[in-house]
């Protein structure tokens, strides 16, 4: 079968032709083998494919951490030979195969029924960006902001996350800032998608800045890291939320814990490799409910195999609109 690989490490990944995995007597129970119709790019893999360090941890190894089919061979309880399902993280495209090739592994914990009403196409424009995006909007939820608390900040808000968390926050009745560093390419673009007001990146990037300022944001989705979500943090409101899912800036957070303590703030992660199983169900459940797939075709692009490796470094850049659909047939 055709599939995109990590050769070694640090070396660039290639499309090329592989032997198809299979189940073997010695799989644990819960494996199930999926063929694979479509797949999604996400920043990790575009780094993957680029040889960057710290994302694949054995070689070689067949990229991509998406993965939508149906299941052609279980060992699962849940799933059944036939079901449509959806794969977002688990460990694909970094310690096992992944969703850049026809035929892949995995585990039911990592895995979710196609909801209605989305097609394998729409589930892979939603893919790991979308699902994280989700991840974040039920933590705000579950935390306590409400429509109407304030401004709920997107940082990184034209990318695959940024994007479906606008959408999602929009339709819950948030009042959302998109923060974007293109904001005059972008802007007519993330009005469209519930956008309420663009704030350039600009303003968020103070290095050394006060550890508390004016109170502004109930919530904040932050995809950036670094001296943005510092300043971030000393913006949010008393008893407000940051979700963090991403370090575009950098892995550092150069801040003190003022914003905790004197405001209460609290900062949480959103992680879609390691989400349990019913947290998975019930993103799933929102995206399908939820999300408006008139929208989320506007945000979205397809392309096949190879166009998913000269995308890498495009993605990498943050120069990617929204969601990019990689169907590995084509």
């Amino acid at each position: 079968m055709r599939a995109i690989v990590a050769p070694q490490k640090q070396q660039p990944a290639e499309l090329t032709e592989v032997d198809p995995p299979g189940l073997d007597a010695d799989d644990a129970d819960g494996e199930v083998l999926i063929d694979v119709s479509h797949s999604s790019l996400n920043f990790k893999d575009g780094a993957t494919m680029l040889g960057r360090p710290g994302f694949v941890r054995s070689h070689p190894l067949v990229v991509g951490i998406d993965a939508v089919g149906t299941v052609r061979e279980s060992r699962s309880e849940r799933f059944t030979v036939g079901d449509a399902v959806v794969l977002n993280g688990g460990g694909a495209g970094e310690h096992r195969p992944g969703g850049f090739a026809e035929v892949t592994t995995a585990h039911e914990d990592s895995l979710v029924r196609l909801p209605e009403p989305l097609s394998p196409e729409q589930a892979a424009a939603i893919g790991t960006a979308g699902f994280t995006a989700a991840l974040a909007v039920l933590a705000i939820e579950d935390s306590g902001p409400r429509p109407g608390d304030g401004e709920v900040l997107v940082t990184g808000a034209a990318g695959g996350v940024g994007s479906v968390a606008i959408a999602l926050l929009a339709r819950r009745g948030h009042t959302v800032v998109a923060s974007t560093g293109r904001g005059e390419s972008e802007g007519e673009y993330l009005r469209r998608l519930g956008a309420a007001t663009i704030l350039d990146r600009s303003e968020l990037e103070e290095e050394n800045a006060r550890p508390l300022q004016s109170e502004r944001w109930a919530a904040v989705v932050d995809g950036v890291g670094s001296h943005t979500l510092a300043n971030a943090l000393a913006q949010t409101r008393y008893g407000g939320l940051a979700v963090a899912y991403g370090l575009a800036q950098g892995p550092d957070l150069p801040t003190t814990v003022l914003p905790f303590i004197l405001r209460a703030v609290t900062l949480t992660g959103a992680n879609s490799v390691d989400a349990p199983a019913p947290l998975r169900e019930r993103a799933w459940a929102m995206l399908g409910s939820e999300l408006d797939l008139d929208l989320l075709a506007a945000m979205t692009q397809s392309v096949g195999l190879q166009g998913a490796l000269d995308l890498a470094g495009e993605i990498v850049e943050g120069r990617v609109r929204g969601r990019t659909v990689v169907d590995v047939h084509a």
